[in-house]
């Protein structure tokens, strides 16, 4: 008897952690979707899709669809069809995102510079 309220226990614990990871993929889905859209179409929507099974596919989003979409290859111009659902993870490389920090970074080190220059004068006057 004890034995079957534990499990009896244990899986009304566990529905509810049931229903949210399997709304949890419906929500990836909408989620992968989105990030294709915001990516838009053409050779400026560049990114690399890795896959559920753990292969990367890089270029451009070439067309999108209710259910896949297709990426080209910026090199070879080979089309690969992707289905939204086989989709893991989508990372945009439209920008020179390494280049920007470096760019923030020297800006704020002249800032900081600039004050401690200004404060040094101002101190000294």
């Amino acid at each position: 008897m004890k034995r079957i309220s534990c499990l009896l226990s244990l899986l009304l614990l566990l529905t509810p952690l049931t229903q949210a990871w399997a709304g949890q993929k419906t929500s990836d889905l909408e989620h992968v979707k989105r990030n294709v859209a915001k990516l838009g179409v053409g050779s400026k929507a560049r990114a690399t899709i890795t896959l559920n099974n753990g292969t990367k596919v890089k270029g451009y989003v070439y067309s999108a669809g209710d259910e896949e979409f297709v990426m080209r290859d910026r090199k070879t111009d080979a089309a690969t069809t992707v289905r939204y659902a086989d989709v893991k993870n989508v990372d945009d490389n439209r920008g020179h995102r390494n280049a920007m920090l470096a760019v923030i970074f020297v800006a704020v080190g002249a800032a900081v510079v600039l004050a401690a220059v200004f404060g040094a004068i101002a101190r000294n006057e």
